[in-house]
């Protein structure tokens, strides 16, 4: 049975700064009557005026900025990721995917304007970062079906999204009841006795895991809102759990001054030692001064997102058995993620970890020197991981429009280690940098398994929709995928290499 929404949030923080749906059949399908023919790039271009960067609020146009199409649930007064629209029409539940400021814009102390519904770590995040009033905000339980006051009986279940730390997807159940939000486009369900399902992805890793909830198993979806971000082929890096381990493996290795090519020497054509590379990084410095000393005292430091990055710390710490330091202000954030693993971890002295904590930016030659400078006595090299999915480029001679087929067969087969990881051009023999092809958002490989492995009525994109020609590229490869499933077996799901990565 669906539970009752739990009781806001107490105060606890201190501010330091920062089914079988029969009728769900596509030709009834109320989001394809919206959007079919003309109507389509009708609400689309509705939406692009909505989000003009230029816009600032007056008298004449109400004072805020009007909600697009794809911020409203249709047919439901719920509104997901959309704060920077102040209070929208006929909305009575504001839900918030996770705690990111491109997705809490707007949000503040001030905030009035209706219920906040977020997962426990998004809701501990949101009232000490940004001191809103936890009289607004509802925790909801991971799993657990969910009814929504005030709109008509619809429930939601929130799953993990392999983001950030406490961020959800979210699975709404239920009628359509109302035309909330400024779209002029309506829907003409309102009142029917039907069940619509909506999964709105957020921003997502995605897994077979979310494929395989009981939630959203042998469910048909009618709406998909899909986190678009890497919806492009030159975007299939390599699985999320295997950059993760690639990471705390070179990290080990470098430490201990061991090889960083190893058996995996094919990769290069050559084995490369740690002290091969400095000789080839530092031509000046004689073979004598290069020798790598497995006494010497390494810093690993790790750039991350205010939210975000947190496995690969973990893992690197583990793997060289190690605290975690970071600054106070960081340090609160972490621990209002409820993670016990990494609270375990912290430490607020910097001199007793061999694993640091920094912003992203800090992972450039001139800027980790300054950083470790302030060490100087104490740490004899430094090695920085800068891991982000803009680190990712495709092989020289890449097809750039590869078939369904294509992508999932090579995809695949794809391995990733330690030695897949090299440093930039701009490392030293002091200052070791590496751009690691690490994201928590989906790779184009995992969102066409994803797209293909459940049955659903509708994608909408919710990423890179501002202009026309952006949103026809990832309409074309949304038909590609709807056209793909057609033939293959019935719900049948991808096959997977385990329930956390295809």
């Amino acid at each position: 049975m669906p539970s009752k929404i739990p009781r806001p949030l107490s105060p606890r923080h201190t501010r330091l700064s920062e089914d079988d749906n029969s009728e769900s059949k596509p030709s009834s399908n109320a989001f394809a009557v919206l959007m079919s023919s003309h109507k389509e790039n009708d609400a689309w271009k509705e939406a692009t005026v909505a989000e003009d960067r230029n816009f600032r609020p007056t008298k004449q146009n109400g004072g805020r900025r009007k909600a697009p199409f794809y911020k409203v649930l249709q047919g439901m007064p719920i509104a997901i990721d959309a704060f920077r629209y102040g209070t929208i029409p006929g909305v009575a539940a504001y839900f918030l995917t996770h705690a990111h400021s491109d997705h809490y814009t707007n949000l503040s102390s001030n905030w009035k304007s209706g219920p906040i519904y977020c997962s426990e770590g998004t809701a501990n995040l949101i009232i000490h970062m940004l001191d809103v009033d936890p009289k607004w905000v509802h925790s909801l339980p991971l799993d657990v079906p969910s009814v929504i006051p005030n709109t008509g009986g619809v429930q939601v279940t929130p799953i993990e999204a392999n983001h950030c730390p406490g961020s959800c997807l979210f699975l709404f159940e239920g009628p359509q009841t109302v035309n909330a939000g400024d779209s002029v486009y309506k829907s003409p369900y309102i009142g029917s006795s039907r069940t619509f399902r909506y999964l709105h992805c957020g921003d997502f890793r995605a897994s077979p895991k979310h494929i395989l909830h009981p939630a959203v198993k042998d469910k048909r979806i009618d709406h998909v809102y899909l986190d678009t971000t890497y919806l492009d082929p030159k975007y299939c890096f390599p699985p999320q759990p295997l950059v993760i381990s690639a990471c705390a493996e070179l990290a080990r290795r470098i430490v201990s001054g061991r090889s960083v090519s190893g058996q995996e020497a094919h990769l290069k054509g050559q084995s490369r030692t740690m002290t091969s590379w400095l000789m080839s990084q530092d031509k000046a410095i004689t073979s004598s001064t290069v020798e790598v000393d497995a006494s010497a005292k390494v810093l690993v430091v790790v750039g991350t997102y205010s939210i975000g990055k947190e496995r690969i710390v973990k893992a690197i710490a583990h793997a060289l058995n190690s605290k975690v330091y970071c600054d106070k202000r960081k340090a609160a954030i972490l621990r209002c993620q409820s993670d016990p693993e990494l609270d375990a971890l912290l430490t607020s002295n910097p001199l007793d970890a061999v694993v640091h904590v920094v912003p992203l930016s800090v992972i450039t030659s001139d800027r980790i020197k300054e950083y470790v400078d302030r060490f100087k006595g104490h740490f004899d090299r430094a090695v920085g991981f800068r891991p982000t999915g803009w680190t990712f480029t495709q092989p020289n001679g890449s097809d750039t429009l590869p078939s369904i087929s294509t992508i999932l067969a090579k995809s695949r087969q794809r391995q990733f280690t330690y030695a897949n990881l090299s440093p930039t051009r701009n490392s030293t023999s002091t200052y070791q940098l590496y751009g690691v092809p690490y994201s928590e958002h989906s790779s184009f490989f995992e969102l066409t398994c994803f797209a293909l492995s459940f049955n659903w009525g509708k994608m909408i994109a919710t990423v890179n929709v501002g202009s026309e020609r952006s949103r026809g590229r990832m309409r074309r490869w949304v038909e590609a995928w709807e056209k793909e499933k057609k033939a293959r077996l019935k719900d049948a799901i991808i096959p997977y290499r385990t329930p956390d990565y295809w």
